[in-house]
């Protein structure tokens, strides 16, 4: 006789077999929004298959494979010669090759190159978030490079390939390039400048040979790396490749990878140099102001990436919820579980439509955008990152015990979440860059006012809030300490001065009562009961 006691019922399908790009109205609204109407066609075509290839059964395999086998260091081969090689399973080549010809390591040569980059970036990531960390650090090491004409020239074209090749050669005989950094060290962390890494020059003009560490370099199995040392005209930018030139493998001992909380598939490695060569950068004693291109860069990928995770985590909460049923009927009615599921959409909205602009702001050729970029780009990676954490959480909590496990890929989420808030500078970091921008830079707070001031008088909320935010503005009293609640305020007036122009008006009024009016509790799921929270639910669901 056939057991009954287990038959299944009452579960939710798998969120799978869908376009994660086409499912998602705040992305593809930016996407219309952003985009030249004569690409928009051509765009919509390569987002779409991105999305549906994201959604499909097969890369939903791929990243949980990827994580279930993190990478092994190999120090030696077999004989005891030092090879210093990363092994990643299958799943992340495929990941990263599929990114790669994709064009995600691509916009800085092509219309609208950034808000194309951007939007595919956050589609993909959602398969899987850790191998989107050489995908950015490539993308990102384009304007580092083009400080010297001659380096862009030989390098550009191979960052920007479609091509992946996985195997250690010189980069002359690859048909695409990888790019890593290494920045922190054990003593300084975040204070670079603390750097002890030595460069000593050769005999050879622009070439040095650099001894030290690295405490942070992630995807060691890169082509090549911006490496900030100590020269002697003062700390420098220095491109150190893997291979050199004849063949020779250039001296990158790999000493062990990072055991981490998440980001699993991805090697994060402490690194030796012992007379590694390098090649000048810039110019000796600038290498803060060299590289800090490629930090604006991957920050506001730190962004793009919460974004992508805080959506995926919706999508799944919103998906569960409209599926179970509880207490007489499906969970996606009930009023609690609704404004719950509002209230996380309004997060994931916010990032998406922030990131967006922000990655159209790159785009741009005006003096506005590149001001508005030196103050936004670090109020937005302190806020939306740190938002990613309790969305995730909450997410997870709405499938209940079935999100604490593992196979419903929530826990993944979760301990991805906390990730991009850390790198590329934790908050303080960042609060600290706003403060010096405001002091620094004036053009850059009048581009912010002029940009959230093109939302005034639409509504009273976000009109009082602006006015609150320049009272703030003008004490610089004790700004340090206050730094964070500041740029906390900034990120917001920012967030509802876009979804007031550009969202749906249920999006944001339930933003601007919460947000910026006060009518919000402590937890998710305490938006007032007067809202359209209907109307936010069937946008955050996706349809399958």
């Amino acid at each position: 006789m056939a057991a009954t006691t287990h038959t299944v019922t009452n579960q939710a399908p798998p969120l799978v077999g869908y376009d994660v790009y086409g499912a998602d109205h705040a992305l593809t609204e930016a996407v219309e929004r952003h985009v030249e109407p004569a690409l928009l066609d051509g765009v919509r075509e390569e987002l779409h298959a991105l999305g549906q290839a994201t959604g499909s059964a097969q890369v939903q395999e791929w990243g949980a494979l990827a994580n279930e086998n993190p990478p092994k260091l190999h120090t030696h081969d077999r004989y005891g010669n030092r090879i210093d090689e990363v092994e990643f399973h299958a799943s992340w080549h495929r990941l990263l090759g599929h990114a790669v010809s994709s064009g995600l390591t691509n916009a800085w040569g092509r219309p609208n190159g950034h808000v194309r980059r951007a939007a595919g970036f956050l589609v993909w990531t959602q398969a899987e978030g850790g191998h989107g960390c050489p995908v950015s650090m490539t993308h990102a090491a384009v304007p580092a490079l083009r400080t010297d004409p001659a380096l862009a020239a030989e390098w550009e074209p191979r960052l920007t390939s479609t091509v992946y090749g996985q195997e250690l050669l010189p980069a002359a005989l690859k048909p695409g390039a990888l790019f890593g950094m290494g920045m922190t060290e054990k003593q300084g962390g975040s204070d670079v400048r603390a750097n002890t890494t030595r460069a000593l020059p050769t005999d050879v003009d622009g070439e040095y040979a650099l001894t030290g560490h690295k405490w942070f370099c992630s995807a060691p199995m890169s082509d090549g790396f911006l490496v900030l040392a100590q020269a002697p005209g003062g700390l420098s930018c220095f491109l150190v490749p893997r291979v050199l030139a004849d063949g020779t493998r250039n001296t990158f001992r790999i000493q062990r990878l990072k055991d981490k909380l998440g980001n699993r598939s991805n090697a994060s490695s402490e690194v030796e140099f012992d007379g590694t060569w390098g090649r000048l950068v810039g110019e000796e004693g600038r290498g803060v102001r060299t590289i800090i291109g490629m930090v604006a860069a991957t920050r506001l990928d730190c962004v793009v990436g919460s974004a992508a995770l805080m959506r995926q985590a919706v999508a799944q909460a919103a998906h569960h919820a409209a599926h179970r049923r509880a207490f007489g009927g499906e969970l996606i009615d009930k009023p609690l579980m609704r404004n719950v599921l509002a209230d996380l959409h309004l997060e994931s909205e916010a990032a998406t439509t922030l990131a967006l602009r922000l990655a159209a702001a790159y785009d741009s050729d005006t003096e506005q955008d590149r001001a508005l970029l030196r103050l936004a780009v670090p109020a937005a990676k302190y806020w939306v990152t740190k938002r990613c954490t309790p969305v995730a959480a909450e997410a997870l909590e709405c499938l209940g015990g079935n999100g604490y496990v593992e196979e419903s890929g929530m826990p993944r989420l979760l301990r991805e979440s906390p990730l991009n808030s850390l790198w590329e500078g934790s908050g303080n970091v960042q609060a600290l860059d706003v403060l010096r921008a405001l002091q620094r830079e004036p053009s850059a707070l009048n581009a912010f006012l002029t940009e959230v001031g093109q939302a005034r008088g639409a509504d009273h909320r976000l009109d009082g809030a602006i006015k609150n935010l320049l009272t703030e503005l003008a004490d610089l009293d004790g700004i340090e300490g206050r730094a964070r609640r500041l740029v906390e305020r900034m990120a917001l007036v920012l967030q509802g001065s876009l979804l007031v122009r550009w969202a749906p008006s249920e999006v944001a009024d339930a933003f601007c009562a919460s947000r910026l009016g006060g009518d919000w509790g402590s937890a998710f799921g305490t938006l007032p009961n007067s809202l359209d929270l209907g109307a936010v639910v069937e946008r955050a669901r996706p349809q399958v």
